[in-house]
């Protein structure tokens, strides 16, 4: 069997024995043509074969590894005239890695399951790095006021708040609804129509009203933190801002930040408005219970704790949905895959903070009788 090409000859010397010589210049410009032509041969992989380096020109460092690695398909191989090119081969021959270690740590995912958890260490530490980094400008933002973008804010509370008013509206009214209407078939059984009032205002007010408003804050408006910031990423804005003395974190972070701080309260009061609205409409029809009556009993047994707790938490989920859609945002890398990648991962991170940070509360809460 013979086979040959500009850069090799192979020669049959016995049955599954061969001779493949090598010749002119083997290099990276001309590697790609000559890999295609090697796998072309279709040699056994339990054939004999001895690279003949005798004619070689010039050779490089990928040449050569390459040739290490197509010796290393076949069961026996020799390296024959390597001449002037012998302490490039010892050199990379002796730092070859052999693949049969690789079927071991693929099985027990020894080689993932250390990549993962240095990439969980490395997060971490970037987004404590990225936290850090925002307080800094937030606690010298607080001590050179003129510094604040007033402006910036008062435009991310419009597009983060204002124009989500009648998602809000929507989802609170209908959640109130549901609440007040499933309670007023048990209360009914029992007699007591009246106590719907203190069922309606102490879930909203307490947790209904603010959990709803920041799962929907969460997924509108973190998602629309991370792209923006994202998109700008892509097209090197953050990079140009930083070129001419703007940093990043104090002129796009702490303006959403002091955004979702101001106006998630304020939409969870909105929130509770409408979500005992809803109760009052459902109490008057399936309860007889008026209008009048039930903002009177409101007043009179519902403390105010509750209201003020509900508030009081919202103000943590709105820094915390910021923090999260910023921080993603960041992370955007330059394709346009990734924003929808790291778009979904802020929204999904935002909600599950969300969610624990209420839990949080609750215990706490609870536990210190409030």
């Amino acid at each position: 069997m013979e086979n040959s090409t500009s850069h090799f000859q192979l020669i049959t010397l016995k049955q599954n024995h061969y001779k493949l010589q090598l010749f002119k210049c083997w290099n990276n410009a001309t590697l790609s043509e000559q890999i295609m032509a090697l796998n072309r041969l279709k040699l056994s992989s339990k054939a004999t074969v001895e690279l003949d380096f005798e004619h070689i020109e010039a050779l490089d460092s990928s040449a050569m590894i390459f040739l290490i690695g197509f010796s290393k398909r076949f069961a026996k191989t020799s390296m024959q005239h390597l001449g002037q090119f012998e302490n490039l081969y010892n050199v990379y021959h002796t730092y070859y890695q052999e693949n049969q270690s690789r079927p071991f740590l693929d099985t027990f995912s020894l080689e993932r399951i250390g990549k993962k958890a240095y990439e969980t260490y490395e997060g971490a530490l970037n987004f404590i790095h990225f936290i850090g980094q925002l307080f800094y400008f937030l606690s010298y933002s607080l001590s050179h006021p003129h510094k604040i973008r007033f402006q910036a804010t008062l435009k991310q509370i419009d597009s983060s708040a204002i124009q989500a008013l009648l998602i809000i509206a929507v989802t609170s009214f209908l959640v109130g609804l549901v609440i007040a209407y499933q309670g007023a078939v048990q209360l009914e059984k029992f007699g007591a129509n009246i106590f719907i009032v203190e069922m309606v205002c102490i879930t909203m007010f307490r947790e209904i009203a603010p959990l709803v408003t920041a799962i929907v804050i969460a997924g509108r408006t973190a998602s629309s933190y991370t792209a923006e910031i994202g998109a700008m990423k892509i097209t090197d804005e953050i990079d140009a801002m930083k070129t001419m003395g703007f940093e990043p974190t104090m002129f796009l972070t702490l303006p959403r930040v002091l955004a979702l701080f101001v106006s998630l309260p304020l939409l969870v009061f909105f929130a509770d408005v409408i979500g005992v609205f809803a109760g009052m409409v459902v109490a008057h029809l399936d309860l007889n219970i008026t209008y009048n009556e039930f903002v009177l009993r409101m007043g009179n047994e519902v403390p105010l704790k509750h209201l003020l707790i509900g508030i009081f938490k919202s103000m943590f989920f709105g820094i915390a949905i910021a923090i999260i859609g910023c921080y993603r945002g960041f992370q955007v890398q330059n394709n346009t895959t990734s924003i929808g990648r790291y778009t979904t991962f802020s929204v999904v991170n935002a909600i599950f903070v969300v969610i624990a940070l209420n839990a949080l509360f609750s215990v706490i809460l609870t536990e210190a009788g409030i």
